[in-house]
Order: structure tokens, then sequence, then C-alpha cells
């Protein structure tokens, strides 16, 4: 199978995840009345939601890995197809929540994004450029790295990416850890006012690095061919 097809494959099951994933929200929001989450006491105690909730955030997590690994056929690329998914899966589903229920009504509205360790909060335009950063990053490793000719970021990128989302992490549990001290009914009904845009932004290009890099190595082995052919060209004259 070529790598456009596992690539297209990839992506029609991410999407129909993110489906599923939109669906299950929806029922679990009805029962609690958070269809849109940024409203009064917006994580409120409900008896077992909670935990089921945090375990299927788990399972979607291992889903997603799980579909990456047994598309890619390095290590590399199954890393790459798991972004992929996962950038698929996370943007489709703010798509489909869309075409649901009406809610994101704008790109600008607030989420609760996730909620392991603490719940994670952001403009629904935060995890989307992510998301685009994994697709993109992933389309690129997955399309071009093989066996014998590798693509992948070094060791100082990575570790610059690291840096990036630790510092998008704190940007998204920020409201959370201010009011950590207070206990977990503060947690649940901290309701974030402002988002950080320009540590945000600060995070997204420390991310962004290792697609740099790679970019770079793309087009260094282009060249490579180019000259390569060129020269077998002019032997043939």
């Amino acid at each position: 199978m070529r790598e456009r097809t596992r690539w297209f494959i990839v992506m029609i099951f991410a999407s129909a995840m993110a489906w599923m994933e939109s669906a299950t929200v929806v029922y679990l929001r009805t029962l609690v009345s958070r269809i849109e989450p940024h409203q009064a006491t917006p994580l409120p105690v409900s008896v077992g939601l909670g935990q089921t909730e945090i375990v299927r955030e788990a399972a979607t997590l291992i889903m997603l890995l799980t579909v990456g690994l047994l598309a890619g056929r390095t290590w590399r690329s199954r890393l790459a197809y798991a972004m992929i998914a996962f950038g698929v899966w996370d943007m489709f589903y703010y798509i489909f929540l869309a075409i649901i229920t009406g809610w994101p009504r704008s790109i600008m509205d607030w989420d609760v994004l996730f909620l392991i360790p603490l719940p994670w909060w952001g403009p629904v335009l935060s995890p989307v450029l992510i998301a685009l950063l994994l697709i993109s990053g992933g389309t690129l490793v997955s399309q071009f790295d093989r066996l014998d000719r590798p693509i992948w970021p070094g060791r100082k990128a990575w570790l610059l990416n690291l840096s990036g989302v630790l510092l998008a992490l704190y940007v998204f549990m920020a409201d959370a850890l201010r009011v950590a001290p207070q206990g977990v009914s503060a947690v649940r009904a901290a309701l974030p006012v402002q988002f950080n845009w320009l540590l945000f932004v600060s995070a997204l290009l420390l991310m962004a690095v290792p697609i740099f890099e790679v970019i770079g190595k793309i087009r260094q082995l282009c060249e490579r061919r180019f000259k390569a052919s060129a020269l077998i060209v002019n032997e043939s004259r």
C-alpha cells in the first residue's frame, strides 16, 4: 500500500472517530445540561460521569496511537500517523459538534479541552492550531520517511518542541492551577476570562521547530535528487 493511501485511510478513520467523539460528548453534556461548557459550575458533580469522562479521554488517546502503530512502517512514520490521526480527530470533533448542536458558534468560544490532570481551558481556535501543526508535521514525516532515508527532527528541535508543549499546557491550565490550593470544588467551578495569546503563540512557534527542520531536510533531499538526475542526464549525453 502506498503511503498516500495509508494517509487517506488514517484521515477517514480519524474523521469517523471524531463523529463518534462528538456524539458521545453531546450525550454526556446533555445529561448535565452543559452543551456550552463556559457557564456557571462548568464541571458539576455527577455520579460516575467524571470518572467515565476521564477514562474515555484516555481510551481516545490509546485508539489514536493504535491506528498510528498499525499504519506506519517505521517507528517514525507510526508516530507521524498517530499525530495525523490526533490532529484530524481534534479538528473534525469541533466541526461535527457545530453541526450537531450549533456550538461552538465561533472559534473563539471557550471549551474544556481536557481533564487530565486538571481541566484545560482555551478558545476553540487554540487546539485547532495545534491540530494543524500535528497534521502538517505528521504528513511530512509519513510521506517522506524511509528505512534507508530517515526523516526526523534532531534532539535540539525536540527539546524546543517540549518546552513549547509545557508552555502551552501552562496556558491551558493556568486558571485551574491558580485555584488548585482551594480544593477540588474550586477547580470545578473555575471559569477563565482571559486567554494568554502571547504565551500561546510563543508556545506554537516552539512546537513548530521540528516541522521547520523536517522541511529543511526534505528540501535537501529534493536537491540531492535533482542533482543526481541532472548528472545522469549529462552522462547520457
